[in-house]
């Protein structure tokens, strides 16, 4: 059976308990960062582990790093072994922000090597909604399980790549921050407002519909394809504040069948650590 990058909350309701499935719970809020956890005690879908997005999925920032850098991927993939995920194991991701912090989770295992990871279409909301079960509390630690990391050093690009790809004009930076963080109107979160000259705006958001879903895969395929103007989706390079929502973007392309993006971690928040690179406002051009 063919694992693909999306699943609905009756799929999932059918998986749990099956032994082969972890869902895992990446709720979280960047305003306030205990939230997540907090909010996953309360309540969950059965089996769930959590998943903090500044503890299990970032490294600790550093001097000239972003505010969520990449774990090393033998760690990552050490603690999610933890959560009784291995070679055979199939993890579903879920929050309640239309994947954005779910993609990131999806996006890293699909980095060390491990395929069979989907997001959950709607996040917990839709889990809810279809009638599904809720778990209190933490679980208690599940047996470990045996993962081995084989991360796609060709999936990501660092800053110094950055700089060099912006020289071809054939590749397409994409940030998918907000438009008002992007033109610089607002920054709440980096030392700096505006965007990487160069780059184009596509809003995470614009992936889902009015429900928070995602939409379907023809009408990504089509919007996806105007974005980019004739350009490969292969020659994309997405970003955003911190590597976290350019997951979603990438998320979205694979959902419509356009491979071969890659991700920059560091985002805006490591290019703006060094004040010598430039950085662009308002729209782009």
């Amino acid at each position: 059976m063919e694992w693909r990058p999306l699943i609905d909350a009756a799929a999932l309701a059918q998986r749990l308990g099956d032994g082969r499935t972890v869902p895992i719970d990446c709720r979280f809020d960047l305003a306030r960062p205990s939230a997540g956890r907090e909010v996953y005690r309360a309540g969950h879908v059965p089996g769930a582990r959590y998943a903090s997005l500044d503890e299990d999925l970032s490294a600790p920032v550093t001097v000239g790093s972003g505010r969520h850098p990449l774990p090393d991927p033998g760690r990552f993939a050490a603690w999610i072994a933890s959560l009784g995920v291995g070679e055979g194991t199939e993890v579903v991701a879920y929050d309640e922000a239309g994947g954005a912090f779910a993609a990131r989770l999806w996006w890293m295992l699909r980095w060390i090597g491990h395929e069979r990871v989907a997001v959950l279409d709607g996040g917990y909301a839709a889990w809810l909604a279809a009638g599904g079960a809720v778990e209190t509390g933490e679980p208690a630690p599940p047996a470990p399980a045996s993962l081995r990391a084989r991360p796609d050093a060709a999936a990501l690009l660092t800053t110094a790549e950055v700089e060099q790809a912006l020289r071809d004009p054939r590749r397409v930076l994409v940030d998918a921050r907000a438009p008002e963080r992007f033109t610089g109107a607002v920054e709440p979160l980096d030392r700096v407002a505006g965007h990487v000259p160069g780059a184009r705006n596509h809003p995470f958001t614009r992936n889902l519909g009015p429900d928070r879903r995602f939409l379907d895969a023809a009408e990504l395929r089509r919007r996806w394809i105007d974005f980019l103007r004739g350009a490969s989706p292969a020659a994309v390079i997405a970003m955003c504040g911190s590597g976290v929502t350019a997951c979603h973007n990438l998320l979205a392309l694979e959902i419509a069948g356009l491979h071969g993006a890659k991700l920059y971690p560091g985002s805006f928040s490591e290019w703006v650590a060094d004040p010598a690179r430039p950085v662009a406002t308002g729209d782009e051009g």
